[in-house]
């Protein structure tokens, strides 16, 4: 077996190193490094190449899609982070899998499928070096001291854990080579502490103290929870930084032939906003207007580093967020300084509306993307699998990547306008479901899906007239009616019958690409 495991491995090196024959290899010839930057719920209005109207200056991100191109009509595959992430991480949407969890503290386990390809497996297997610096939050499977696993949302079960036994399906078992950061949302849920690799090196041994903590409508989602003796809840996402910038050195410095995927993914800005020390004050838009501000140096650190090694011409570097933006930040940042981070779309994080999916999505890939193009193609998180297949040449099997379609077309300015997605999924964590085609969106579900709008909630403000209360779904035409503020369900049932149509055969099929 050992055998030919090694043949197996040596194998898989070769596409690197020929995946461009014959003339001189040039750095443009050789599979791109990837680098994928995921902010946490940062929203389409909160970037100003997206929103000239935003009060959050964000330079580092615009000279990014000034130098590649900036998709308008792109979306996360959830309107939470769970399913999103895990949808990223297997080009296939979470739905399938039938779990619902949003993950808390110990709980899992992880519901990427031990026997699943992942992206990161499978850009290993063409010779990448893999890695994942940040938040995870896919679920994973603590053990207590007799070996059995916990699996447990509840804060009582951080006590329980083991901290001398490995995480069996941790991320360096899903595909990446290193791995580096939390189990759930850094700074909110109630295990305060990093893992390195499959283990909690530094236990968390005291309860959090939330004295210290800033008392402002943007901290107030921090849970209570133990906390490790090195864990700064200031400081995480430079933490974070320091960790992707010492790989990019390293990496140059031993493995300057070999090609790298780098996943870099921010606890900004979910909140709590807790921006860093040399962070706070830094904008004229408050504490969340510090935390995007902190991302938007982390992306001009990642690119300067870049630059400083050489490496940018040949590096893909891909920019988005798990979902929407969330309901405290819009809410308050719209009543105290005029932004708005959902502009100039309906919804929020966990809404079905286009607000609480369509993201940021920027890609640079100097030796191939033009600078300053935008696109407006239908995308979804989802196609990075199938765009990094292309672009490495490696085979998909139909058991995987079920729901990525494949953007190098788009990328490389060689796809005519024509559309590169027949339809587009959406989902929210409650597997509230939504599909796309062309410029219909229909929602088959009353109300958002996700958030409470009624006159108790802090969305009261925002609740637009029903027009259709008694529909029991909602059809959108999103060219004459982006707002989403009319439901034509009633008005053209031919398209509704469509698109749900469409929608259960993509459910009862398993997937929603064409067969490969």
């Amino acid at each position: 077996m050992k055998i030919v495991h090694r043949l197996r491995s040596r194998i898989a090196l070769l596409p690197a190193l020929v995946f461009f024959s014959g003339a001189p290899i040039t750095a443009a010839d050789r599979p791109p490094n990837i680098l994928f930057i995921l902010a946490d719920d940062l929203g389409y209005g909160d970037v100003g190449c997206y929103n000239p109207e935003s009060k959050v200056p964000t330079p580092h991100i615009d000279r990014l899609a000034a130098q590649g191109m900036r998709f308008t009509d792109a979306h996360s595959p959830s309107t939470v982070c769970t399913p999103t992430r895990y949808s990223i991480l297997t080009g296939r949407m979470a739905f399938r899998t039938g779990n619902r969890s949003v993950f808390t503290g110990a709980g899992g386990p992880g519901i990427i499928e031990k026997e699943r390809l992942t992206l990161p497996q499978m850009l290993r297997d063409k010779g990448y070096s893999t890695a994942l610096f940040g938040k995870w939050h896919v679920g994973l499977t603590f053990l207590d001291s007799s070996g059995k696993p916990i699996n447990d949302n509840k804060p009582e079960a951080i006590q329980r854990i083991d901290f001398t036994r490995p995480i069996p399906d941790a991320p360096i078992h899903r595909g990446f080579d290193r791995f580096f950061g939390t189990a759930c949302c850094p700074t909110t849920d109630w295990l305060y502490a990093f893992i390195d690799g499959d283990r909690i090196p530094v236990p968390p041994t005291q309860l959090i103290d939330k004295k210290d903590i800033p008392k402002n409508p943007y901290t107030n989602d921090c849970r209570p929870g133990r906390i490790a003796p090195d864990f700064d809840m200031e400081e995480i996402d430079m933490i974070f930084l320091k960790k992707s910038l010492q790989f990019l050195d390293e990496h140059a410095a031993k493995s300057p032939a070999k090609p790298f995927f780098l996943f870099h993914s921010a606890q900004a800005v979910h909140l709590p906003s807790l921006p860093g020390k040399a962070f706070q004050g830094k904008t004229k838009a408050g504490p969340h207007g510090d935390f995007i501000a902190e991302f938007d140096h982390i992306v001009g650190a990642l690119l300067a580093k870049l630059d400083e090694l050489g490496l940018a011409e040949n590096t893909l570097v891909m920019l988005s967020s798990d979902n929407g933006p969330e309901v405290p930040t819009v809410v308050n940042m719209r009543k105290d300084y005029g932004h708005d981070g959902a502009r100039p779309w309906r919804g929020v994080k966990r809404d079905q509306w286009e607000g609480g999916h369509r993201v940021p999505f920027i890609t640079r890939w100097p030796a191939k993307i033009a600078p300053a193009k935008r696109s407006a193609q239908t995308a979804c998180l989802t196609d990075l699998m199938a765009t990094c297949a292309a672009i490495t040449g490696a085979k998909l099997p139909d058991d995987a990547a079920e729901d990525s379609v494949d953007l190098l077309p788009v990328l490389l300015g060689k796809d005519e306008g024509k559309p590169v997605r027949d339809f587009t999924l959406h989902q929210t964590w409650t597997f509230q479901l939504a599909i796309r085609q062309g410029d219909w969106k229909y929602l088959d579900h009353p109300g958002s899906g996700g958030n409470r709008y009624d006159q108790r909630s802090e969305l009261a403000p925002f609740i637009l007239p029903e027009d259709a209360p008694d529909a029991p779904g909602q059809l959108y035409n999103l060219a004459t009616d982006p707002g989403e503020t009319r439901n034509l369900y009633h008005q053209h049932p031919e398209i509704v019958q469509k698109l749900k149509a469409l929608l259960e055969q993509t459910k009862a099929s398993g997937r929603s690409a064409p067969q490969r």
